[in-house]
C-alpha cells in the first residue's frame, strides 16, 4: 500500500465521472481518487430512507475497500456530489402531458404531480441529513450540490438531456479543463453561481425558496475549504 491517502468520490452517473475526473486526479495528485459511480440518485431511489442512506453510503466505501485492500486508516474523506432537483422547493411542481420530468428554475413539469412532490420531501430531509453528518464510519463525509444539476452548473442548461448527450457534454468539457484545473476552480467559483459562505452556510442558502432549482453550486468549496 502506498503512503497516498484515498479520496472517494461518489457520483450518480458516469457523465459526472468523465467531466470532473481528470480535474479531481490533478488537483488530488498526491492523493489516491476513486470514483464511484451509483448510476442513480441514492438521495431519492426507492430503496434509501432516513434510517438507511448513512448505512447505504458506508456500503458503498466498503466496496471500493474490498476492491482495493484499502482500510478505514487509508481514507481521507469522502466527497459525495448530488443533484438537488429542486427537491427543497414547496408548490413548484405543475403538471404536465410529458414523459420526463422537466426543470425550470422556477418550476416542475411532470405528469405524476403528488408522486414528485412526496419525492422532493424524501430526498430534501435525505440531504439535510447527509450534509449534517461529518463522518461515515470515521471517514470525513462531506456531500455537495448542483443544482438543478450538473449540465445546469457547467453549461447552464436546464433540459431533458439524454445519457448519450451527458456523456458527450461530459467529455467536450473534461477536454476543454484538462491541463488546466486552476482554470476550472476559478470557473466553478464564479460568484454568478457558485454559492457563498461556509459549507453549512450554503445548504442553509439552498434549502431556501425556490434556490434548489436556480444555477448555484458549492463545488468550489472542494478545493477551498473555508470553515463548516
Amino acid at each position: 500500500m502506498s503512503e497516498k491517502k484515498v479520496i472517494a468520490v461518489i457520483v450518480e452517473g458516469p457523465s459526472e465521472e468523465a467531466a470532473l475526473g481528470t480535474i479531481f486526479k490533478e488537483y488530488f495528485s498526491g492523493d489516491e481518487i476513486q470514483f464511484v459511480v451509483v448510476y442513480g440518485d441514492i438521495t431519492a431511489d426507492d430503496y434509501s430512507s432516513l434510517d438507511n442512506i448513512v448505512k447505504r453510503i458506508n456500503t458503498l466505501i466498503d466496496g471500493v475497500k474490498q476492491r482495493y485492500g484499502y482500510n478505514v486508516k487509508d481514507f481521507l474523506q469522502i466527497i459525495h456530489i448530488a443533484d438537488t432537483d429542486g427537491a427543497f422547493t414547496k408548490g413548484k411542481v405543475v403538471y404536465a402531458d410529458i414523459d420526463h420530468v422537466q426543470y425550470y428554475e422556477n418550476r416542475i413539469e411532470a405528469n405524476n404531480v403528488d408522486s414528485i412532490n412526496r419525492r422532493n420531501d424524501k430526498k430534501a430531509e435525505i440531504l439535510f441529513k447527509l450534509y449534517t453528518t461529518g463522518k461515515i464510519n470515521e471517514i470525513r463525509y462531506r456531500i455537495y450540490f448542483n443544482s438543478c444539476n450538473l449540465e445546469h452548473v457547467l453549461f447552464n442548461e436546464q433540459k431533458d438531456h439524454s445519457n448519450d448527450e451527458k456523456e458527450e457534454m461530459a467529455d467536450e468539457f473534461a477536454e476543454c479543463y484538462e491541463g488546466k484545473v486552476e482554470e476550472f476552480i476559478e470557473f466553478i467559483s464564479d460568484e454568478a453561481y457558485a454559492v457563498p459562505g461556509t459549507y453549512k452556510q450554503t445548504w442553509r442558502f439552498i434549502e431556501k425558496d425556490d434556490h434548489s432549482l436556480k444555477r448555484h453550486t458549492n463545488m468550489h468549496l472542494i478545493f477551498n475549504q473555508i470553515g463548516e
